[in-house]
């Protein structure tokens, strides 16, 4: 068998798959709410241990780590993406999914009982290898047990399952760091996380589980995506260190991490991708683009309003609010079946919004410009985050067969957290270097903003190349890094 296993298709044909209902009909509704709620959670978690980071960071006495706290996940999340692609390719996505979502509970737990800041740091790591675990699994249980037509509607329900997040998140977390205590914050989540298991657990194991051709032998472990994998993580981390420190002597470990990185990236990415060539190349760096800009330059939003305009610390994260709620609006437009067939022009679209809001933000350093200007460029920026965001996922998963969607969703993934992390580290040292560190220079915003506009105008150009080179699932594309 070339497609999925025996298992999925006698269900498809049970239960009608192909023929009716949506994500939220009788045949999906227990896999869609429980792995709806899984990313709900996760996003809860993302937008709410921010608030509390600093808090810990002091109490712990770890202020001097505070970064490590944050790119401990990231480093970790790289490794975790790999390893659940090449797990999920031979025997399902099951036990990476659930292994992760361990993981990711264990590390809670982990930060949220820490004594001391580096055991804060170690419960980040475990954090980042479930979640990196958990994201690539995912996306292959949408590969496997939803049919092409509702792909576009389950990755609009992701994107949906930020929004009240990204909005109740920082304030919960505030709370509960005021009343009760910063650890809780790290706590509380892994209890919630029993609900959306029961639910979706089954229905994967019935749908999704198993290697995809369930009558051949798995293929072996390949160990040289596992060394990259290490290598990639290693290297990010490296990168991620000198740039928090702009001594001479940093330039040894950005050396060398930039060593571990290049061979590794080229290594676990399609073919092609660094020219854009078209098709699921273009797809997986333009997710890197949109995400890696849009991202290092909102870090400063709130920053840039507290010390330029002087608005307090709620109102520069509330200024940031709408967004969630016009990202999960573009992500709902993309799945509209009647703009379907115009996929690329709506990515190209988006990027076009996404410079726009780049391009238009530091205006407010301004004084004639009012400071709410920022709250509508943002909430136009994060439309076209989600028209480009959720058209990645859904074109990755129509141009991967099969027995390849792990690999390739973890190229998508790694793509997406590795330029986040590069692009951030770079406008942060451009910004401490122009003196933003200090005085807080307008300059330095000026400059980050720009600079990530720039790299942004690519991705428009990149967005024209990922629908060419389409091809039906199930045809084999080139090994990444082949």
């Amino acid at each position: 068998m070339s497609v999925l296993g025996s298992r999925v298709d006698d269900v498809v044909v049970e239960e009608g798959f192909e023929q009716g209902g949506g994500v939220l009909g009788r045949a999906h509704r227990a896999l869609s709410v429980g792995i709806v709620s899984v990313v709900f959670l996760i996003a809860f978690e993302a937008t709410a241990v921010g608030t509390a980071m600093p808090v810990a960071a002091r109490e712990l006495n770890g202020v001097a780590s505070y970064a490590f706290a944050f790119s401990g996940f990231f480093t970790t999340s790289l490794f975790g993406m790999v390893l659940a692609g090449q797990w999920a390719d031979r025997r399902g996505p099951l036990a990476a999914l659930t292994t992760g979502i361990g993981s990711f509970a264990a590390g809670l737990v982990i930060a949220g009982t820490a004594q001391t800041m580096w055991v804060f740091i170690l419960g980040r790591a475990v954090q980042g290898l479930g979640g990196g675990l958990v994201i690539v699994a995912l996306y292959v249980v949408v590969g496997r047990a939803y049919p092409e037509r509702l792909r576009p509607a389950i990755m609009a329900a992701f994107a949906a399952g930020w929004v009240v997040p990204s909005i109740v998140g920082p304030l919960a977390s505030g709370a509960v760091t005021e009343q009760l205590g910063w650890r809780w914050v790290f706590l509380g989540i892994p209890v919630l996380v029993v609900f959306p298991l029961a639910l979706a657990l089954p229905q994967i194991r019935r749908r999704a589980s198993g290697p995809v051709d369930a009558e051949a032998a798995p293929a072996p472990l390949d160990r040289r995506r596992i060394r990259l994998a290490l290598g990639i993580a290693l290297g990010a981390g490296l990168v991620q260190y000198a740039a928090q420190d702009l001594r001479p002597l940093s330039l040894v470990p950005a050396a060398a991490g930039a060593a571990l990185l290049v061979p590794a990236v080229l290594g676990l990415l399609p073919r092609g991708t660094y020219r854009a060539a078209r098709g699921l190349p273009s797809v997986v760096l333009l997710r890197g683009v949109c995400a890696g800009s849009f991202v290092a330059a909102e870090s400063f939003v709130p920053l840039m309003l507290v010390t330029q305009r002087g608005l307090s610390p709620t109102l520069a994260g509330l200024s940031l609010a709408a967004g969630g709620g016009t990202w999960a609006l573009g992500s709902w437009l993309q799945s509209r079946p009647r703009l379907a067939p115009h996929r690329e022009r709506l990515m190209t679209a988006g990027m076009v919004l996404v410079v726009a809001a780049l391009a238009t933000a530091p205006s407010v350093l301004l004084p004639a410009v009012p400071a709410w200007i920022v709250a509508v460029v943002w909430a136009f920026g994060c439309l076209g985050m989600g028209l480009v965001i959720s058209s990645t996922s859904v074109l990755l998963l129509r141009l991967s067969a099969p027995e390849e969607a792990g690999a390739n969703s973890a190229a998508l993934q790694i793509s997406d957290a590795l330029s986040n992390a590069l692009l951030l580290a770079a406008a942060g040292a451009a910004f401490a270097a122009l003196g933003g560190g200090t005085a807080a220079h307008p300059a330095a915003f000026a400059v980050v903003f720009f600079a990530m506009a720039v790299v942004a105008l690519a991705g428009v150009w990149v967005a024209t190349r990922c629908g060419s080179g389409d091809r039906p699932a199930g045809t084999r594309t080139a090994p990444a890094g082949s």
